[in-house]
């Protein structure tokens, strides 16, 4: 895919993933790159409390997870542009999307450092699913069917992906990989070393697999949290987080089944109450933003 450089104070690559059945017939566009932001001065502490990223994490090199996802997320636009499911740019909402990313990268470093480096991608897909996610090192991708069917304000959207963005710097992937495969590993060897090159060379052959591994609540609930306060610092108010989640559950009457994103983010009670509890905490966040802005 190509791609034209714009020099904002952040960076974004934009193209598109493939989504799965009939999408619309858009005429694939190629994206623009934007540069990880490096000057924004950003409160030290964090107002949110998540504990510290699992250790777990570190028996997967990170630039080999990111590399087989920048990969995969390849092979989805290659299918996407073949679909002709790319979203054009002058898009409306791919230039929502461009916007609000552009708003959120610069507050990214503060939670994990590699982010500087990523290529941050954002992609929009013509599909009615309600999905939307990001992969390790900021591939993200949004589908038309959660901006439409729950008619997001921009808020919201940015509150899914300030969210989205959290997977991807608390580095949930890598620690579910892990845990996981690093079980399975240890069972086949019996009592040899589990080595370093073993775990890298599975996630190198991930494929399909980054996008469906499972986020613990433990996960979910720091996705929540960090996502929260991301948007706060971009200026986005935080009780829309409260306002999405309460719409992820009418979407489907209670029913979880039905979409595809509350199956892998559940919404209930509890994490409505869990981030009602917090949007005072990044209360001042948004207001400062909002004054700065």
């Amino acid at each position: 895919m190509q791609s034209h450089a714009i020099y904002p104070s952040s960076a974004l690559m934009t193209g598109c993933r493939c989504c799965a059945g009939r999408t619309p017939v858009w005429n694939a566009r190629r994206g623009f790159l934007l540069a990880a932001a490096t000057g924004i001065a950003t409160p030290a502490l964090a107002q949110v409390d998540v504990g510290s990223s699992s250790s777990l994490r570190k028996l997967v090199p990170a630039e080999t997870l990111e590399r087989s996802a920048a990969q995969q997320y390849q092979q989805m636009l290659g299918q996407a542009r073949a679909q002709r499911a790319l979203a054009p740019e002058g898009h409306p909402q791919l230039q929502q999307l461009h916007a609000i990313a552009r708003r959120l990268i610069p507050f990214t470093a503060a939670w994990n450092e590699r982010a500087r480096q990523w290529r941050w991608e954002v992609n929009l897909i013509g599909s009615k699913q309600i999905n939307a996610f990001c992969m390790p090192g900021g591939k993200i991708a949004f589908y038309t069917g959660i901006l439409d069917q729950l008619q997001l304000t921009e808020d919201e959207t940015a509150m899914i992906m300030g969210h989205e963005m959290a997977h991807a710097l608390r580095e949930h992937a890598r620690e579910r990989l892990a845990k996981t495969q690093g079980t399975n590993l240890a069972l086949r060897l019996g009592s040899q070393l589990l080595g370093l090159g073993d775990l890298g060379n599975m996630a190198a052959s991930l494929g399909g697999q980054l996008l469906s591994l499972q986020f613990s609540r433990s996960d979910e609930s720091e996705a929540d949290l960090v996502g929260l306060e991301l948007a706060a610092r971009a200026g986005y108010d935080p009780s829309a987080a409260v306002r999405l989640w309460q719409k992820m559950g009418n979407a489907t009457g209670g029913k979880q089944g039905g979409l595809a994103f509350l199956s892998t983010h559940p919404s209930g009670p509890a994490r409505i109450r869990e981030l009602e509890q917090n949007v005072p905490k990044v209360q001042g966040l948004y207001e400062a933003a909002r004054r700065a802005g």
